[in-house]
């Protein structure tokens, strides 16, 4: 699932993101209403947590323009406690209300029951053209490539091998195997052809390419992407 967290307060997103990371979601991040607004836009986004008071815009306006698009969950973040702006919130469209300073046991418990009522009601949409492990994911339908919220641009040649081993996550290609898939030719001298471009993939969605987290290597038999929560 992919949350969005905004707030200009960037400590603030950071924590949030340390939290909801643990609990395996992928978080991507805004510092104002505007860029929440353009995030929602272009990526896939299943729930945001968004504070009111920012610049340029602010959350609920921007929270009214999602919900002229996207019926996805949003939680308010506010530091005012008074009742009258949590009923504004809500009133507005929000789906929670949490008062700053919160508990992130108490806003990661908001989360989780927003998101279970959010796909128990169908509001999810289910894709099976989205491919997804730990923060790695493929959307095959717009063609792109995201690890932890930011895009990764891929020839249509890494494109295509990364798609194959994460579509068939723990399966393990040999070198042969991935050559014929991706060229359609029948495999010859293919093992540095594939190496070269196993390589160049690593450097774009690793952290440490030489310590990979995705694309592992099984010495004697081949490649696999690793499946991940």
């Amino acid at each position: 699932m992919n949350i969005l967290v905004c707030d200009d307060e960037r400590e603030i997103v950071e924590a949030i993101e340390i939290y909801l990371k643990n609990e395996g979601y992928t978080v991507l991040k805004a510092y104002d209403g505007i860029q929440a607004v353009e995030c929602i836009a272009e990526k896939e986004i299943h729930l945001v947590i968004m504070d009111i008071m920012m610049p340029r815009m602010d959350g609920v306006r921007a929270m009214m323009k999602i919900r002229e698009e996207r019926n996805i969950p949003v939680i308010l973040l506010s530091a005012k406690s008074e009742d009258t702006d949590k009923i504004a919130g809500l009133s507005l469209g929000a789906d929670d209300y949490v008062t700053k300073p919160f508990n992130p046991l108490e806003l990661l418990a908001r989360v989780k029951s927003q998101l279970r009522r959010y796909t128990q009601l169908g509001g999810a949409e289910t894709r099976t053209d989205v491919y997804r492990t730990g923060g790695l994911e493929i959307d095959d339908e717009r063609k792109t490539v995201t690890v932890d919220g930011e895009d990764v641009r891929l020839t249509p040649v890494q494109y295509k091998i990364l798609l194959l081993l994460t579509r068939n996550l723990g399966r393990v290609f040999s070198i042969d195997e991935i050559y014929e898939r991706v060229w359609n030719e029948t495999p010859y001298n293919s093992d540095n052809t594939v190496a070269v471009h196993i390589r160049n993939i690593r450097e774009k969605i690793e952290i440490n390419p030489r310590e990979p987290k995705y694309l592992k290597v099984v010495w004697g038999i081949g490649y696999k992407v690793e499946k991940m929560p």
